[in-house]
């Protein structure tokens, strides 16, 4: 399974009001997605987290490059900034285990 990890931060208020018109309806995409196996969002240190598994990464990338997600990806630059990691894995980490892969192996956007 390929899990992907995912870690922002809102640059301002209007970035705040912004990333949440996207999330919201980008979490709901990637629940209904084809191949999605778990989904789950988390605040940890002041980041936005999002913890999904999927069948394997083409499936993750096929959601992350369609609907409200590749819009929310396109506005990202102007209203956030984080991390992301992906990686295939034979189970799901904990929200611990995440969190620190993220800090240490996730891609600085």
């Amino acid at each position: 399974m390929y899990i992907s990890i995912t870690g922002l931060k809102p640059k301002n208020i209007w970035g705040t009001l912004k990333f949440w018109n996207l999330a919201i309806p980008s979490f709901r995409q990637a629940q209904t997605a084809t191949g999605n196996l778990h989904c789950a969002v988390k605040r940890i240190k002041g980041y936005q987290c999002t913890l999904t598994a999927w069948e394997n990464r083409e499936v993750m990338l096929d959601f992350m490059r369609n609907g409200v997600h590749l819009k929310a990806m396109k506005a990202f630059s102007s209203i956030a900034t984080g991390k992301t990691f992906g990686y295939e894995a034979a189970e799901l980490p904990n929200w611990d285990e995440a969190f620190t892969l993220l800090q240490e192996k996730g891609k600085q956007y």
